[in-house]
């Protein structure tokens, strides 16, 4: 799923200027080519005209608005509790259903003073009920301003949602800051190096993928040391419902050097083991490392896999 091309959303204003300029344009063009012919009919004409324009302009700026939004109820579950942890749930459906409800009023009020017009005779009264629906359908629009406003901030966050791909065989990478996930990363997907960073405040996501015929493999570098929920920031959020709904498979990585003493890598390892996923074990950094501290590792656990071994594992595993 793609949320960067959600479009900005405008201010209530801006939306009643686009279709009354568009609707006086539209007027003046008719007015032009119906020169000579019946004043009554001419009048009927444009007022109808100047209305139609506006009921098409505002439905299709709104419309586009509700089309642009996916329909949160049918997301993936990642992106479903996405939404519900960074955005308020029901201000953004009833925002939703705002603009739904405008859509349908500005259309209510073109069809009711369209048919008014054609019934009267009397310019005066035509002249009275063009502006009457002016006010009217500005006052439609006036209505769901707060809800445009909060619609166009709830993009804005959800532009920065991560593209991941929900149906794809997905690894998600877990150990400390510095322990080497995205050096891993690199080379993992060296395949097709296809590595996109997502920011988050001052971290980031990033997205890498193995691609040969007829293979898919989707590695996520998830930052985070599984806090409890209530404890997490918004990368580590992230993180846990990566690990919760995309992943098939883990790859933890440890880091030698310890930077973080092993004690608590291990912690975070053994949280891992909790959530019943497959986990596969990597060292990074042995080329640094004191030599007696990676092989005190490796003693302890001797499933510790290489690059390629591990690369060749995914593979695998994909097509299963």
């Amino acid at each position: 799923m793609n949320f960067q091309d959600l479009k900005k959303i405008e201010a209530a204003d801006f939306y009643l200027d686009v279709a009354f300029r568009r609707a006086t344009a539209a007027a003046n063009e008719l007015r032009q080519r119906a020169k000579g012919s019946d004043r009554l009919a001419k009048s009927k004409k444009l007022e109808t005209a100047k209305l139609e324009v506006i009921r098409s302009v505002l439905s299709e700026h709104l419309q586009a608005i509700l089309t642009s939004f996916p329909s949160i109820d049918r997301l993936d579950p990642f992106y479903n509790e996405l939404i519900k942890l960074t955005l308020d749930y029901s201000d953004l459906k009833k925002s939703l259903g705002a603009v739904k409800w405008a859509v349908d009023k500005v259309s209510e009020l073109s069809k009711s003073y369209m048919h008014k017009i054609n019934r009267t005779n009397d310019f005066g009264v035509m002249n009275r009920l063009r502006r009457e629906y002016y006010g009217r359908v500005s006052s439609v629009l006036k209505q769901i301003k707060t809800n445009l406003n909060y619609l166009e901030e709830a993009r804005k966050t959800m532009k920065g949602y991560p593209a991941v791909k929900t149906s794809m065989f997905t690894v998600c990478l877990f150990g400390f800051p510095n322990a080497g996930k995205s050096t891993l990363l690199s080379k993992l997907t060296t395949a097709t190096p296809e590595i996109k960073a997502y920011a988050f405040t001052t971290k980031k996501l990033n997205l890498g993928y193995i691609r040969e015929p007829g293979i898919s493999v989707q590695i996520i570098d998830t930052p985070g040391t599984l806090n409890r929920v209530d404890k997490m920031n918004y990368i580590e959020m992230q993180a846990y419902l990566a690990l919760k709904y995309l992943a098939d498979l883990v790859i933890y990585v440890f880091d030698p050097r310890l930077e973080t003493p092993l004690d608590e890598q291990e912690k975070l390892l053994s949280k891992l083991k909790k959530t019943g996923k497959e986990i596969l074990l990597y060292m990074s950094k042995t080329d640094i490392a004191d030599r007696k501290i990676i092989e005190e590792i490796k003693d302890k656990y001797p499933d510790i896999k290489d690059i390629e071994t591990i690369r060749k594992e995914l593979i695998i595993k994909s097509k299963a």
